[in-house]
């Protein structure tokens, strides 16, 4: 049995198959794969990095002959690990790079173990030039509402609510792994790169029905470090939103406590602090920093709204003009309150 040469990288198509290998280096797999890939690599960072040396340095043949060595044992190794219990109808599709060496050197092996092995045309560029024709060249068929807000309203929270309930969402900010303010990154959890979070992205629309509306936060062209591309951001400054109103006060109140490993962590919350675009005075540093001391990281929270986010919003709005469906009064820290927030927002939806 000889290896298939496959073209398709489409959700419909890659989902035939039983698992989607990448055999590229794990650092490689780290920065973008195919959605669901299962990283058994060939060759290791470290193996990949002295081959590539001996390459260029030394002689192709005494890489070649080191390369195939590594990718012998490597491959021994997953097919007593990984791959021990699949039996014989076993259907993978493998990719590499490019579609060359590295994954037509396991196609073979695993074909003449009798699967029926396929190897992706093209390798892993064949995948992102599909990326970017989507998301970068394309046009989404697909509906938004936005749930809109100053900071701090609750945002997350009924977009969490409405999932549960049955409404297309997407949580833009889950996928960038960042909650899209200046305090937003998450502890311990650094976001994914530009490409790994297209990937994400597209695998979530493609999962999509066009036929339905799909909740979203308004957010600005960037969470974090990482933008959205043209073909999504294109849909959501159009689409119609549902502002939450809530008071300053309680605003704050929500955002120490979404925010608790913010307050917990000083060299954080200074670190953000001097990110601000509109730096503070002197005095002004120093009060908050006063009040970070205390512990009164409510009114630290009221003063950056006031002075940072709330503009940054109230700029935005004028920006951008989106129709608006209603208006929705909150209290983000009554959870109860949230629940009849995301039923009224379920109504203006549906109206």
């Amino acid at each position: 049995m000889t290896p298939i040469l496959f073209e398709d990288v489409s959700a419909a198509a890659l989902a035939r198959f039983d698992m989607v290998i990448d055999v590229r280096s794990p650092g490689e797999f780290a920065q973008d794969h195919l959605p669901g890939a299962v990283n058994l690599p060939v060759l290791s960072d470290a193996e990949r990095a002295e081959v590539g040396t001996i390459y260029v340095q030394e002689s192709r043949f005494k890489a070649r002959r080191l390369g195939a060595a590594y990718v012998a044992q490597n491959v021994g190794r997953h097919l007593q690990t990984a791959l021990a219990e699949r039996g014989g109808g076993f259907a993978p599709l493998i990719y590499c790079w490019r579609g060359g060496m590295r994954s037509n050197a396991m196609a073979t092996i695993l074909a003449q173990v009798g699967w029926r092995t396929s190897v992706l045309a093209g390798g892993y560029r064949t995948y992102r030039r599909h990326v970017t024709a989507r998301l970068y060249d394309g046009a989404l068929a697909l509906e938004f509402i936005l749930l809109d807000g100053h900071t701090g309203a609750g945002k997350t929270q009924v977009l969490t609510r409405l999932a549960a309930q049955g409404l297309q969402t997407l949580d833009l900010e889950a996928l960038a792994e960042h909650r899209g303010s200046l305090f937003g990154a998450l502890a311990g959890r650094p976001q994914p790169s530009q490409k790994l979070f297209e990937s994400r992205l597209l695998a979530a629309l493609d999962a999509l029905d066009p036929g339905r509306p799909v909740i979203a936060e308004a957010e600005s062209s960037k969470i974090g470090d990482r933008m959205l591309p043209p073909a999504l951001w294109a849909r959501l400054a159009q689409a119609p939103c549902i502002e939450l109103v809530a008071g300053p006060a309680d605003r704050a109140r929500h955002l120490v406590t979404a925010y608790a490993e913010i307050t917990a962590d000083r060299a954080a919350l200074d670190a953000a602090i001097e990110r601000l675009p509109v730096h503070p005075s002197r005095e002004r540093l120093a009060g908050w920093r006063a009040l970070a001391d205390a512990g009164a990281f409510a009114e630290l929270a009221q003063a950056l709204l006031t002075l940072h986010y709330d503009p940054a919003y109230d700029r935005g709005r004028k920006r951008h003009a989106r129709p608006l469906l209603g208006q929705i009064a909150v209290r983000p820290q009554d959870l109860a309150d949230l629940d009849r927030a995301a039923d009224a927002a379920i109504r203006l939806a549906h109206a």
